[in-house]
């Protein structure tokens, strides 16, 4: 059952504080904060390591300079890979205008890096206070700026099509062809590939595809050496998944890691009244 974490931004009577606040939290390698919900709208942001945000209609997996966009009042996990820098900012609901209402990975450009590190000096901005007005329009205009990126994993609603989700979410390597998963579940592949092409927006294979990228950067993120990490995944050859991951994300597995820098503000105390 998800928890409900006390607002950062209204008073007990529901009246607006402010307009942003935020929190920052360093934590370790395999930390996971339980199933949750804000009642602000929510920016999470990994300047060091990789989360994973787990919905009830699927994961998003949050590598070094990206972000993720979760509207509020939506129930939420995440899951550490890797030691995690995480920077949290919380807007009042629909602050941030035109954001669709759901979750949604966003690149961090080298100036919205530093705007949300700054954001994070300030427990609260309120846009009554000049520089701090400022600086909340600054922010706003650069996160209308960016753009979404393809690292998200969605799950199909069907029950049929679900068993094959969770089977391969326990274990992304799984070889079996999806023939052989469609026997497991009881649908035919022609019906499985339908169900996925019309609730996913993608087909099977790209599906299965994108949920073996998102374990190997979890993995990568967690120390895994690159070979290991791609057996794991279920590439065949350390090549294949070299040329898939540098595709995807622009750069080998190596240099997308080794280029992030682990440079941050000061840390905070992060409980669930402020994740």
């Amino acid at each position: 059952m998800s928890e409900k974490c006390h607002s950062l931004l209204f008073s007990q009577r529901g009246r607006p504080l402010a307009e942003l606040a935020s929190v920052s939290a360093d934590l370790p390698d395999g930390h996971t904060i339980p199933q949750h919900f804000h009642p602000e709208d929510q920016l999470i942001f990994a300047s060091r390591g990789v989360m994973t945000l787990r919905t009830d209609q699927g994961s998003w997996v949050v590598p070094p300079m990206r972000a993720v966009w979760i509207p509020a009042e939506t129930p939420h996990s995440v899951a550490m890979s890797g030691p995690v820098s995480m920077r949290t900012l919380y807007f009042l609901p629909g602050f941030v205008k035109g954001f669709p209402q759901k979750c949604f990975v966003m690149n961090v450009t080298p100036l919205l890096r530093e705007l949300i590190l700054h954001a994070c000096t300030f427990k609260t901005l309120n846009k009554k206070a000049p520089v701090q007005k400022r600086i909340l329009e600054i922010l706003v205009d650069q996160l209308r700026a960016v753009y979404s990126i393809p690292l998200q994993l969605p799950h199909p609603a069907d029950t049929r099509a679900l068993r094959i989700v969770q089977a391969l979410l326990a274990n992304p390597g799984e070889p079996k062809t999806l023939e052989t998963l469609c026997k497991d579940c009881g649908a035919s592949k022609r019906t499985i590939e339908r169900v996925f092409h019309a609730e996913t927006k993608m087909t099977f294979g790209k599906w299965r595809q994108q949920l073996r990228l998102l374990h190997a950067l979890e993995l990568l993120a967690s120390g895994e050496k690159v070979t290991a990490a791609a057996l794991d995944a279920g590439y065949s050859s350390t090549s294949a998944f070299i040329s898939m991951f540098k595709k995807q994300l622009g750069a080998t597995p190596t240099r997308y890691f080794a280029s992030w820098g682990t440079n941050d503000n000061e840390k905070n105390v992060f409980s669930c009244n402020g994740h």
